[in-house]
């Protein structure tokens, strides 16, 4: 790798490292209610949305009546959705007069942007007009990141708190994340990226005079899209949502311009799901629970991106034998640039592939199927391992905090003791939630997969053949069930079949891990703290970050190894041995 791409790496990770503490700070007073500097200027703006709402900020609620409203919020936001795609053809905001968004495919949205995945079986310019744009995907970008807030702020209440039931108020949790951190964050991005060219109107697509003919007709005009990008764009990262306002997503110029916004998105999307890590820490009194957590993802994360960005320099064989020229240039340092915008080169793009699937954003500024079959199995893998990488906003953490209670578990095993983690037992209740939590997504993911795989609805919509093809059908049912939602491309997603089997795989997964999660939360808040003796595992060591490593790892290869034998790794070698290497 050139000199150049390991400093565009460095200066990503450096970034990343400073912001973490003190975002990671503020966000543990919005949710403890300590002044937080913009309390003084939005304290009245939330006691007049209580107000409005009839909340009273004063309830607390047990872990089964904070699962239920978070239940009826979604449900409400959910049928909200579907609706106004439906009638998208009656409502203001539609310049370009687009016909109302079909059932199944209004299903699998409504159920994509519900569940923070932001799978997209259709092209946004082409599909949704303004006003669905902004009251339906952009409000559920900032509302399902606010929900996987509120779901890990009850989990720390259920560690931190003893012999009690209440793990907080879901209202004022979802209101505050909302109101004091999404809200200002996307802001300020929304208008830094609009500064860059990133585009914000609501004017109609404009006709404009091209200097030749399109090379697919013989016309000297072309239709431009426009729309409110900027205020979309930015909290879909920041709130690793993903989902684009154009069918490109962040590889078109309207959405990621420059090195510059791509740069920013790069940093949005990694920004709260690692601030969270000093959160935890400030909010369970142990700052090196926070500082072990955030070095464990490092661990993982740090070595793909590099192994990802060294793939695809190294080139396609495939090519060799084309005549296609893979030489080395200043911009792309050489190698596969299939699939990827020249702006940004492979560095930019292969750090990106690793950090949207790290995170659960599934936003892309590359084409997936266009990698390598080792690079791009990458991306599957950070998925894989349960997407606790830094994860999605709130789930990522709140996911990892399960794997947690599995390493203390084994861990107590090995050596003979009663497992226990920041002074709580962990018993076997909690192990069978955190056990189904773990492994009931990959069990849901290969058995789809092995559907889609044999049946005609699921191998009709592929566009390749042999190892690929199965990626390709690997991939999809991974970023459904890992609530990712980039895609290998390869595959014709918006069909009947996917358009359901995929709604419901969204809806079953990200849901399952939010009750189980919550029912751990409720268990842990009524056990007594144990005081830390001389043989109590220490959480927050080298030795623990490394235990925490080997489980994911683990998990992640027994689950789907085998399958990726199937995949990405049987079409590597194939084509290694067909062109010589």
């Amino acid at each position: 790798m050139a000199g150049n791409g390991i400093l565009q790496i460095l200066l990503l990770l450096t970034t990343l490292i400073l912001l973490v503490k003190p975002l990671g700070w503020y966000m543990a007073q919005v949710y403890q209610g300590n002044p937080c500097g913009l309390d003084k200027i939005l304290s009245p703006v939330e006691r007049l949305i209580y107000r409005l709402s009839r909340i009273n900020p004063d309830q607390d609620m047990n872990w089964k009546t904070y699962l239920s409203a978070m239940l009826v919020f979604n449900g409400v936001g959910w049928l909200f959705f579907y609706v106004l795609l439906r009638l998208q053809a009656y409502a203001p905001l539609n310049p370009q007069a687009f016909s109302a968004v079909s059932p199944d495919l209004a299903f699998n949205t409504a159920s994509s942007f519900i569940t923070n995945t932001n799978w997209q079986a259709y092209g946004g310019e082409n599909t949704l007009s303004y006003l669905s744009q902004m009251l339906a995907l952009t409000v559920q970008n900032f509302l399902s990141a606010a929900t996987g807030l509120s779901l890990l702020m009850a989990v720390i209440r259920g560690l931190v708190q003893h012999e009690q039931t209440h793990l907080g108020n879901f209202w004022v949790d979802t209101v505050r994340g909302t109101l004091y951190i999404l809200l200002p964050l996307a802001l300020l991005l929304a208008v830094a990226l609009a500064s860059q060219g990133v585009m914000q109107n609501i004017k109609p697509y404009q006709t404009i005079q091209t200097l030749q003919p399109l090379a697919t007709e013989d016309s000297h005009t072309q239709l431009l899209p426009m729309g409110p990008v900027a205020s979309q764009v930015a909290i879909k990262q920041l709130g690793t949502n993903g989902g684009g306002f154009f069918n490109t997503n962040s590889a078109h110029p309207y959405e990621n311009p420059t090195p510059l916004t791509n740069f920013l998105e790069l940093i949005a999307m990694l920004l709260i799901p690692a601030a969270l890590t000093y959160t935890f820490g400030m909010m369970v009194n142990d700052k090196r629970q926070g500082w072990a957590i955030f070095c464990a993802m490092l661990l993982m994360y740090i070595p793909l991106i590099f192994a990802s960005t060294v793939l695809e320099q190294q080139g396609n064989p495939a090519f060799n034998q084309m005549g296609i020229t893979q030489a080395h240039s200043h911009l792309a340092a050489g190698g596969n640039m299939e699939g990827k915008e020249t702006r940004f080169g492979i560095v930019n793009s292969a750090t990106w592939m690793a950090s949207t699937t790290a995170t659960s954003t599934g936003a892309i500024n590359a084409m997936p199927d266009s990698f390598t079959p080792l690079a791009g199995m990458i991306p599957l893998w950070l998925m894989h391992t349960g997407e606790v990488v830094f994860g999605g906003v709130g789930s990522g953490l709140y996911g990892m905090i399960m794997i947690i209670i599995i390493a203390v578990f084994v861990s107590g095993l090995m050596v003979g003791r009663t497992p226990e983690y920041l002074g709580k037992k962990i018993e076997p209740y909690e192990m069978k939630m955190a056990s189904f939590a773990v492994l009931i997504i990959p069990l849901l993911v290969l058995l789809l997969t092995a559907i889609a795989a044999i049946t005609t609805a699921g191998t009709s919509a592929l566009g390749n053949p042999g190892a690929h093809g199965f990626t390709e059908l690997l991939y999809t049912f991974t970023s459904l069930g890992y609530n990712n939602g980039s895609s290998f491309d390869g595959l014709n997603s918006n069909t009947r079949f996917y358009n359901i089997v995929g709604g419901i795989e969204m809806l079953i997964l990200r849901y399952w891990l939010a009750i189980a999660t919550l029912a751990i939360a409720g268990s842990l808040a009524r056990k007594k703290t144990i005081p830390r003796t001389a043989g109590t595992l220490s959480t927050h060591t080298l030795q623990f970050i490394i235990i925490l490593f080997m489980i994911i790892t683990i998990v992640g290869a027994l689950s789907f190894f085998p399958a990726l034998a199937l995949g990405p790794i049987v079409e590597a070698l194939t084509i290694g041995a067909q062109h010589g290497h």
